[in-house]
């Protein structure tokens, strides 16, 4: 049996398959520690999760277990100094929000775009290190980790970093497939300060001390894994044959797998490595399902009622919310924008708008942003839909709708699964699978017209 581990932003999730099947599933929670613009969460509370979650597989299953892989969260950064260190900092801290605000105007920051394939935005690494190095705290540190290295350090006795999740940090060459010389140059950092490089799909003899303690093979070998955005994207690409996706989480973002590296230097798409010849770009969104659970908890008469009063809800608002527009910037904004300082706010509030206007306006002003993401990725075709929000079925309907494509539901577009078929290189599956949600002829075309004018005041 494969076990794959899913080290994401608010859990970690085990699962066991077998013939891509999963045969056993369990989550644990991880907290994230806020203070302002500073968000971290504990190696230490991390690793004695990882540890725990595999004590408590059933037995049968781990005396199965053959191979296992991690998928992690990307743009984590994990500073150490004498092997010491326990801040990790997420890619929702924001603390360097400034500095690389003032980065983005200098001409090296389309340049290190194009050498890295990471958007400028106070979520990366690069960002995250430039700001330390800005207010002297670079120093205090000999080595910089995240996720993945602490991951593989625990389970094989050496900080290792797979080559899709390093380029998500803002500090790889893409072309040369090593970290930039001149990114690193920049920082007043060397490579030897940085983990070793790997293919996402090594694989390492697993620590026989910490084989037993889990209670598992000696002979369980260790692959490396990816990025967690990369690998929901090729697991959907695997389970439906289409390689374009939409997740929408409590953030949201589009992904398109593609043979070659391709860049927006403008709007600044991300591209990242998976393997030679699969890359994956795409455009994140700070605005997903939060601004649906905001909206739950500042506009909804009911919260507890929300989700199975929506159909009642956005039926007492007609498309386009009587003109009503609202920019969904609640957090900020990634793509497009790659700024924190965008707000959120509604446009053309009059005295005739009511509850359901607002609460529709909501959801319409969220697909809209995922629209212009739609069109930067120039997503064509068919997209596959994964995440809580498409639960309720109106909501996939007026993602259809408002995005003008056609939506597969796939429940396989999750990590683990991307973990599994990297590792058995699964052949692409061309027989249509899941339930298709097809736009609505006429609420395609009124929300056609709004698109072309919905952002501007």
């Amino acid at each position: 049996m494969f076990l794959g581990i899913d080290i994401g932003t608010t859990a970690i999730k085990f699962g066991v398959i077998s013939e891509r099947k999963i045969c056993y599933s369990q989550s644990i929670q991880i907290t994230t520690t806020i203070d302002g613009s500073k968000q971290i969460q504990s190696a230490n509370e991390i690793s004695k999760s990882l540890i725990t979650g595999i004590q408590s597989l059933p037995k049968s299953f781990k005396k199965s277990i053959q191979t296992m892989a991690f998928s992690t969260a990307m743009h984590s950064l994990l500073p150490e100094r004498n092997g010491q260190g326990d801040d990790i900092y997420i890619w929702s801290d924001n603390q360097a929000s400034e500095t690389i605000e003032a980065f983005r105007h200098t001409a090296l920051a389309s340049t290190f775009y194009q050498e890295t394939g990471t958007p400028i935005h106070a979520m990366s690494p690069f960002a995250k290190l430039l700001y330390m190095k800005e207010n002297d705290l670079i120093s205090s540190f000999d080595h910089f980790y995240g996720l993945k290295e602490l991951t593989m350090r625990l389970f094989t006795g050496k900080a290792r970093i797979d080559r899709s999740t390093a380029s998500a940090t803002g500090l790889y060459a893409l072309k040369e497939k090593s970290w930039s010389g001149s990114v690193l140059s920049y920082l007043s950092l060397t490579s030897d300060q940085f983990a070793s490089l790997c293919e996402p799909t090594d694989c390492f003899p697993i620590l026989p001390e910490l084989a037993d303690q889990l209670g598992i093979s000696q002979h369980v070998q260790v692959m490396c894994g990816a990025s967690d955005g990369c690998l929901a994207a090729y697991a959907g690409y695997i389970s439906t044959g289409i390689p374009n996706s939409l997740t929408i989480g409590t953030s949201a973002a589009i992904r398109k797998v593609t043979s070659s590296a391709i860049f927006d230097l403008e709007k600044q798409n991300f591209c990242y490595y998976l393997q030679d010849g699969t890359y994956v770009i795409g455009a994140p969104s700070n605005n997903g399902g939060s601004v649906l659970a905001w909206t739950k908890e500042t506009l909804a008469e009911k919260g507890t009622d929300f989700y199975r009063s929506l159909p009642k809800i956005l039926a007492e608002s007609p498309i386009g919310s009587q003109g009503l527009r609202f920019f969904p910037y609640l957090n900020g904004e990634r793509a497009p924008f790659w700024t924190n300082q965008i707000t959120a706010g509604f446009h053309h509030l009059t005295i005739k708008h009511q509850r359901e206007d607002m609460i529709r306006a909501t959801i319409e002003g969220m697909l809209m942003n995922l629209r212009l993401l739609k069109d930067l990725v120039q997503v064509e075709g068919r997209l596959t839909v994964s995440g809580g929000f498409f639960q309720t079925k109106l909501l996939g309907q007026m993602t259809a709708d408002i995005l003008d494509i056609s939506c597969c539901i796939s429940e396989e577009n999750e990590p683990i699964f991307g973990l599994y078929d990297l590792y058995h290189q699964t052949k692409i599956r061309k027989d249509p699978v899941g339930e298709a949600i097809e736009p609505n002829e006429h609420a395609r075309n009124q929300y056609h017209r709004m698109a072309e004018s919905y952002f501007l005041t």
